[in-house]
Formats: structure tokens, C-alpha cells, sequence
């Protein structure tokens, strides 16, 4: 049986079309991070300074020297660590890394965070159940880092022991994806 169209029918699919260009397919597809809209068709750099919780990581990677690298063609998997996973590292950390001096030792914690290749966290759980429950991950700095599944969650455990858990995957870029991670990893 048809339905009547009714007025309210009409108002509903009025509205729905209204929004249509307001919230574009890339935003979203996309979750929202650190309060900001993040687009599929920006970069990793592009998105990410608009994040509030990853203005540690943004003046990291400025410090570093890798925002051309981050913003080039990729593609990239970047495993980013919030302001808080930061503020774990020990006082005076981070001010220390980021000092000219210390460019080397910056930049070798940052690329541990990143594999080359777009690697979603589908693509993570498919390497985790072929590898038996675990998937070795190289990461552009060259040590690999350890995928798992714990309690539901995904999680990397890095050369030292510590682990990360990511706690929101799939933000597509336009030169790969971000998946957001609560802990610093070290190689």
C-alpha cells in the first residue's frame, strides 16, 4: 500500500535537501576532532591545526620540520597523540624536545608514530586476525610497532612496552588517514 504524501512528508524532505550543501560529503564521513570539522579532501597538516587537541602535536611537527612531509602527496597513517597523551610524558618533556637541538631525537618520536600506506582500521584488524592476534606495523621511522585488539579496542604497543589506545579511527585525509591515540609512543 502507498502512503499519502502528507505536508509533514513534504516539510521533512524540504528540510533534509536544505542541509545538503550546509554539511558537505566529506564532513560528514568524517568524525569530528578536537572540535573541528575534519575534511577528506585537506591534508593531515590542514586538519589537524584546526584540532584543539592536537596543538601539542602541531607545534611538534612545525618544530621538527615535517610539516611539508605531512601536508605532501602520502598517502600516510599517522597515529596522533591528543594534548593529554603529551601531558603524560614527564614535566618539561615536551619543552625539551622541542628545542633546536634536540631536532633529531623530535623527529625520530614523530615519524614512530606514522606508517607509510593508507591504513584504515579495518585494514589494521584484517593484518591483527592474519598475524593471529597481532600485526607488526614499520613505521616510517623504521622500528615496527605492535597492533592489537584489547577489550574491543585497538590498541599499538610500542619498542618500549607502553601502549596506546586509539580512540577515534578513520579520519580520511586527502593524503591518508588519522587514527587518534591517547598515549605518546617511544621507539
Amino acid at each position: 500500500m502507498f502512503k499519502p504524501i502528507t505536508a509533514r512528508t513534504v516539510f521533512i524532505a524540504i528540510a533534509a535537501a536544505s542541509l545538503s550543501p550546509v554539511l558537505s560529503a566529506s564532513a560528514m564521513a568524517n568524525p569530528m576532532v578536537g572540535g573541528a570539522a575534519m575534511y577528506s579532501n585537506k591534508t593531515i597538516v590542514d586538519n589537524a591545526v584546526n584540532s584543539k587537541d592536537h596543538t601539542t602535536l602541531v607545534a611538534a611537527v612545525k618544530a621538527a620540520g615535517l610539516v611539508d612531509t605531512l601536508s605532501g602527496p602520502g598517502p600516510f597513517t599517522v597515529f596522533a597523540p591528543t594534548n593529554e597523551a603529551f601531558n603524560k610524558l614527564p614535566a618539561g618533556t615536551v619543552d625539551t624536545l622541542v628545542k633546536p637541538e634536540n631536532k633529531d631525537m623530535l623527529t625520530k618520536i614523530l615519524t614512530y608514530h606514522v606508517v607509510a600506506g593508507r591504513m584504515t582500521s579495518k585494514d589494521i584488524m584484517a593484518a591483527i586476525k592474519a598475524g593471529g592476534g597481532k600485526a607488526m606495523l614499520t613505521t616510517v621511522q623504521g622500528e615496527p610497532l605492535t597492533a592489537s585488539m584489547m577489550n574491543g579496542k585497538l590498541v599499538l604497543t610500542d619498542a618500549k612496552g607502553g601502549m596506546a589506545t586509539v580512540s577515534i579511527k578513520d579520519v580520511m585525509q586527502s593524503n591518508g588517514v588519522i587514527h587518534v591515540v591517547d598515549t605518546v609512543l617511544m621507539p
